[in-house]
This record gives structure tokens, C-alpha cells and sequence, in this order.
């Protein structure tokens, strides 16, 4: 997939008041500084795109960028930064909850998680509260270019293995760098995929009242 256009929309604290379109939006959620502005920004190849910031959980906002004029992509809030005092934590959980609890036009939620750190609990957490509520969601291993081939082997076999504990299997699964652009063509050829099926779906309306 080609990205022709990218640019940045609105950003809000609540998903009533995010936009209201027909298209598919891809969110992407992690701990705080996992690389997830460097990674919209490889991914839309605009390296100004989404905001970096060298304060891990400054962001409290949840961000939306029109691709294409066709699909979104959607930096949420990083989850998890201890340092926040207790009202701001959680003011974060209640952004990103009920964004992704009610935001009905979220396809696919990408859960980035550094690959240079063996599994961690709030991620382990935050992965298995996806599975119970029904969320769709794949994972991206961030900054491998950190490790060697071994060690970041090592680690993402960790992370499949704790999930494989309480998972029948295991969701799509992507390996990145931002600043080497490995992985950006299999992620965007995931989301050009979900685009398709998105399209082709039969509207719930159309399959109640044929």
C-alpha cells in the first residue's frame, strides 16, 4: 500500500466526540515510550506526523489521521506510566477505555510492546483484558534494531509463550523498527487487507433486511 496523503484531523479526551465517519480506523496503543509516534510516522513516511516527546506519558489525547482520505489511524494515550499521580492515571484509564470499549468504528487495535524488555506484567494485563472484552487487536514488537537477532528472538518466543498460557492461539503478530522501516510494508499490507474486508462487508442493516 502506497500513502499518498496523511494529515492530522482532531484530537479529543472522549470518543463521543471523535469523528463520525464510514471508515476503518486502526488504533495504536502501548506502555509510554514504546515508540509509537516514531512508528506512525514510519508508517505514514511524514516524520512530523504524530508528535514525539522525550517526557514518557505526556500525551493524554486521543489523536486522529486521515490516510489516504480513506482509513484512519489513531494514536491513543500510552498506558502504565507510574509516575503519573493517581486522578491522572486514572483520567489515562478512562481515555483509553472508552475509547476503545465504545468507539464502534475501530477495526483493529495494534498494542505495541518493546521488544528489548522480557514480558511485562501490565502488558500481559492489558492484552488479556482485549481478549475479554471481544477486542480485536494484533501486537507490534517495537526497536528491534536495539538486539541482536538472538535476543529479539528470545524475547518475542517469552511474550508467545506467557500468551500461549491462557490464549488457544496467538493474534497477528508484527516485528518493527522505526528507525530502520522494518516491518512497515507487513503492517500496511495487514491494514490494506482489513480495508478489503471492511469494503466488502454486508452492512448489519443490509443482512437484517434483505
Amino acid at each position: 500500500m502506497l500513502i499518498n496523503t496523511a494529515k492530522f484531523v482532531i484530537s479529543n479526551t472522549r470518543a463521543d466526540k471523535c469523528p463520525r465517519h464510514d471508515k476503518p480506523e486502526y488504533a495504536f496503543i502501548g506502555r509510554s515510550n514504546v515508540g509509537k509516534s516514531s512508528l506512525i510516522n514510519m508508517l505514514t513516511g511524514r516524520n512530523g506526523l504524530a508528535m514525539t516527546s522525550s517526557t514518557p506519558g505526556k500525551t493524554m489525547l486521543i489523536n486522529h489521521f486521515l490516510i489516504n482520505d480513506s482509513w484512519y489511524i489513531v494514536d491513543l494515550p500510552g498506558y502504565g506510566y507510574a509516575q503519573r499521580n493517581k486522578s491522572a492515571r486514572e483520567e489515562l484509564r478512562r481515555i483509553i477505555e472508552d475509547y476503545i470499549l465504545n468507539r464502534e468504528e475501530l477495526t483493529n487495535l495494534f498494542v505495541l510492546i518493546d521488544s528489548r524488555h522480557a514480558p511485562q506484567k501490565i502488558d500481559m494485563e492489558f492484552i488479556n483484558w482485549l481478549g475479554e472484552n471481544g477486542v480485536p487487536f494484533s501486537i507490534v514488537f517495537t526497536k528491534t534494531d536495539k538486539l541482536s537477532k538472538s535476543e529479539e528472538k528470545k524475547n518475542i518466543s517469552a511474550y508467545c509463550a506467557q500468551l500461549l498460557e491462557t490464549w488457544e492461539e496467538l493474534p497477528p503478530i508484527f516485528v518493527t523498527s522505526s528507525e530502520k522501516g522494518i516491518g512497515r510494508d507487513e503492517l500496511l499490507d495487514y491494514i490494506d487487507q482489513l480495508n478489503q474486508l471492511v469494503a466488502n462487508a454486508q452492512s448489519p442493516a443490509e443482512s437484517e433486511n434483505p
